[in-house]
This record gives C-alpha cells, sequence and structure tokens, in this order.
C-alpha cells in the first residue's frame, strides 16, 4: 500500500475516520512459484474486475497512527506505507517477527502459546467477525472485506453473538399483531 492510497481527514475535521484504497493484493509466495522469480506476486483483487478496488475504512487511532508514521517517515504520496530495505516491499520474515513480539508483550503467556491471533492474517478474522457482531450489515461487512456475501456468512455466520437481546427490543418496539375483532 503507497501513501497515496490512504485518504486521512484533516487533523482539524470532526470525522477522523481515513479511508484506505486497496487497488492488489501482493501475496508473499516464494520464487519458485511466481513468473518473476520474485518472492512476491502482484495479483488484482478477488472477486473484482482487473483494475478494480476496494475502500477500507480506518478507525480514528489508525488516523492518528497512520499520520504520525507518515510525518516521522517523511514519506511521500508514491512512497510504500511500510516499507523494508533499501523502500522496498516489507519482508514476511520482519512483519511475522514483529507481530511474535506484539503479541508476546501484550498477552498473557498462555493466551500467546495459544493460536489465537498467531498470524497477521488472524487479524482479518478478528475484524471481520467484530464488526458482524457490531451490527454492521453484512453486505457492508463483505464489500469492505472483498467477500460476497454468501461467503461471508458461510464463514462468520457461526460467530456473530451478542445480538439477540438488541433483536428482541427492536422487534418489541415495532409493536405487535393487532388484536383480532371480537377476540376476548
Amino acid at each position: 500500500m503507497r501513501v497515496r492510497d490512504v485518504s486521512l481527514p484533516s487533523a482539524e475535521a470532526d470525522d477522523q475516520w481515513c479511508e484506505l484504497v486497496i487497488h492488489t493484493a501482493t501475496p508473499e509466495v516464494g520464487k519458485q512459484w511466481t513468473d518473476t522469480g520474485e518472492i512476491h506476486e502482484e495479483r488484482d483483487l478477488k472477486g473484482r474486475a482487473e483494475g478494480d478496488t476496494r475502500t477500507v475504512p480506518g478507525h480514528p487511532a489508525l488516523t492518528r497512527i497512520l499520520r504520525q508514521h507518515i510525518e516521522d517517515e517523511g514519506l511521500k504520496p508514491g512512497d510504500l506505507l511500510f516499507q523494508g530495505e533499501n523502500g522496498g516491499i516489507l519482508a514476511g520474515s520482519v512483519i511475522r517477527r514483529a507481530w511474535r513480539g506484539a503479541r508476546r508483550a501484550v498477552l498473557p503467556p498462555h493466551v500467546f502459546e495459544s493460536p489465537t491471533g498467531k498470524r497477521v492474517y488472524d487479524n482479518r478474522h478478528t475484524r471481520l467477525t467484530k464488526w458482524l457482531n457490531d451490527g454492521v450489515p453484512p453486505a457492508q461487512v463483505a464489500e469492505w472485506a472483498g467477500n460476497s456475501v454468501p461467503v461471508l456468512l458461510a464463514t462468520y455466520a457461526r460467530c456473530v453473538e451478542g445480538q439477540l437481546p438488541d433483536l428482541k427490543r427492536r422487534l418489541e418496539a415495532a409493536g405487535d399483531l393487532p388484536d383480532l375483532p371480537g377476540a376476548d
């Protein structure tokens, strides 16, 4: 992701949500699996037409972090947001090492040793589950995630919990069936 793909609101704006525009996926697949001999392979987004993008919201806390990071590093619009050596793509081993260190620093030992958040990619599952549990409509979550609604629900429907009391209150507030005429 390049700096120009991050739309940050002005620091004075009331709405501090940023937007991240995703253009391509660049998974680390290994030199032996790419046509170019590079470790990463750039691909169009799954389930999208060639050249399509998708926009994902960024929480105000992320906005603050990204704004500070861009300023601290003196990044320009064409620069990678997070750079490896010589300004290139950050190596997967560096990301995994940083992630492992962050998990170790904040998690109790028994959670660190568990599968919880073991891979960086697990953050995606956590975020999608949280959005669904917070009541964000599945169609919106699917759009942000780059999934179809059927794929999203097939994967995450069993993870949605805690909404039943709110749903019952909303249904009650909508009113009840009218009484039948002459029924006592």
